[in-house]
C-alpha cells in the first residue's frame, strides 16, 4: 500500500550532530555523521518501505537554521518528486519569516510550515507566530508542529495540546494544525483536541507502530479514521522499521489506507 511519510527530514550535519540529539542517539544506537548524507541513502529507506513521498522539512532555532529552506529545496530538487518541501521560520524576525514563508511556498512550492516549539522554548501561542499562523491560512498550507515530551535535550512544557493547540486553533479556526509524535503522554488530551476542532491531526512520527499508545490505536481503528498520519521521524527511525509491526495493530484496510496515504494527501494537497 503507498505511503507518505508526513514527519522526516533529510539531515544537514549541523542538525544530525547537534548536541541537544545525544539522547536522541542513545536510544537509537545511531553516532554522529562524519560527511554529509547524500540524498540517494535517504530515498533507498523510503523505497525500501514503498514510501511514496516523503515530507522533508527545514529547522530553524534561535541560533539560526539547522536545515535551512534553500538548502531542502536543494533535497528535493535531488529527489525526482519523491521529497516535499516543508518550511522552517525564523521567528525573531516575524515579517521577514512570513516572506520567506511565501517565497518557500511560491518558488519552491512547500506544503506546510513547521515550528518546533521547544526549539524556541516558546509555546504555540506565542505573538511571535501568530503572522506565521495567518500566512499559512492565505497561501493554503498546514501547520505542523511538535506536541508531547520533548526527545532531544530541551524543556517539554511547550508540547502540551491544552491549552496551546487548543488556543492556536481557536483563534484560527481556518488554519490546518498537524500535530507530531502523538503527544505522549498527554496522548488521551492530544485527541480531546483533535476531536474538538475539525481541522486538527495527529501524525505519529517518533514512534514505531508496536509503541503508539493504546488510546490512539483504538482512536486510529474508530473516529479517528480521518485524523491520524503515518510519520518516522527519519532518520532517527527509517519507515521499515516504523511500519514492521503496523499489521498487528489490526486498523483495517480502509483505516490503514487513510493512515498510510490518504489523510495527507488531502491535508498536504499532494
Amino acid at each position: 500500500m503507498p505511503v507518505v511519510d508526513a514527519w522526516m527530514q533529510h539531515p544537514a550535519l549541523r542538525h544530525s550532530n547537534h548536541e541537544m540529539f545525544e539522547s536522541l542517539r542513545r536510544w537509537t544506537g545511531r553516532g554522529l555523521l562524519e560527511e554529509p548524507l547524500p540524498v540517494k541513502v535517504t530515498l533507498a529507506a523510503l523505497t525500501a518501505a514503498d514510501v511514496e513521498i516523503g515530507l522533508s522539512a527545514a529547522w530553524y532555532g534561535p541560533q539560526g537554521p539547522l536545515i535551512s529552506n534553500d538548502e531542502v529545496a536543494e533535497f528535493v530538487a535531488q529527489s525526482e518528486g519523491r521529497l516535499r518541501g516543508v518550511a522552517g521560520a525564523d521567528l525573531t524576525r516575524p515579517v521577514q519569516a512570513v516572506r520567506e514563508l511565501r517565497r518557500a511556498v511560491e518558488e519552491f512550492g512547500f506544503v506546510a510550515l513547521r515550528i518546533m516549539p521547544w526549539l524556541w522554548q516558546l509555546p504555540p501561542t506565542d505573538r511571535l507566530c501568530y503572522p506565521l499562523y495567518a500566512a499559512c491560512v492565505d497561501l493554503g498550507i498546514p501547520f505542523c508542529t511538535q506536541v508531547g515530551h520533548t526527545g532531544p535535550l530541551r524543556p517539554s512544557e511547550t508540547g502540551r495540546p491544552i491549552p496551546y493547540i487548543d488556543q492556536v486553533a481557536l483563534d484560527f479556526p481556518e488554519l490546518a494544525i498537524v500535530c507530531g509524535h502523538i503527544g505522549y503522554p498527554w496522548t488521551t488530551a492530544m485527541i480531546a483536541v483533535a476531536d474538538k476542532h475539525a481541522t486538527v491531526y495527529i501524525d505519529t512520527g517518533a514512534y514505531t507502530a508496536r509503541r503508539y499508545p493504546p488510546e490512539l490505536v483504538d482512536y486510529l481503528r474508530d473516529r479517528g479514521r480521518r485524523k491520524v498520519l503515518f510519520g518516522t521521524n527519519h532518520p532517527m527511525i527509517t519507515p521499515g522499521w516504523v511500519l514492521k509491526h503496523l499489521g498487528e495493530l489490526g486498523p483495517g484496510e480502509e483505516a490503514t489506507e487513510l493512515f498510510l496515504s490518504g489523510n495527507a494527501r488531502r491535508i498536504f494537497s499532494l
